[in-house]
């Protein structure tokens, strides 16, 4: 019953059209799912939450260099990808490859979860 707190959640971002992903609420909700892997269990979901969360801050330290040009998530990869910078280690794009991987990894945890596994090893 937690996760109906989430606030702010992915299914509010509003997507621009042509433009894409607004970074600024993508980051956002990220953040918010954090305290959700503390709840779920702060030991075995530690080495997720950390990954997670070490994704998002490199998502987050590209976007502060310039909040307007960065302002969605293809804007990024596609100045990362331009810049040739986009397959090294610790780019945002990398970092955006690896927080999606881990958000399909929750989400598919949780919807075992919700079909009534109670075994966290097995939904894991």
């Amino acid at each position: 019953s937690f996760l109906l707190v989430l606030d702010p959640r992915f299914s509010d971002i509003e997507l621009r059209e042509e433009e894409g992903i607004p970074t600024e609420k993508f980051l956002e909700s990220c953040y918010a799912i954090v305290p959700v892997l503390d709840k779920l269990g702060p030991t075995v979901f530690a080495p997720v939450k950390m990954d997670f969360v070490g994704n998002i801050k490199k998502i987050n330290q590209k976007f502060i260099t310039n909040k307007e040009e960065f302002d969605t998530l293809q804007k990024i990869v596609l100045h990362e990808v331009n810049a040739g910078v986009a397959q090294v280690r610790n780019s945002a794009t990398e970092a955006l490859l690896w927080l999606k991987r881990g958000l399909k990894f929750l989400k598919g945890f949780l919807t075992e979860v919700k079909n009534g596994e109670k075994n966290i090893q097995t939904a894991l």
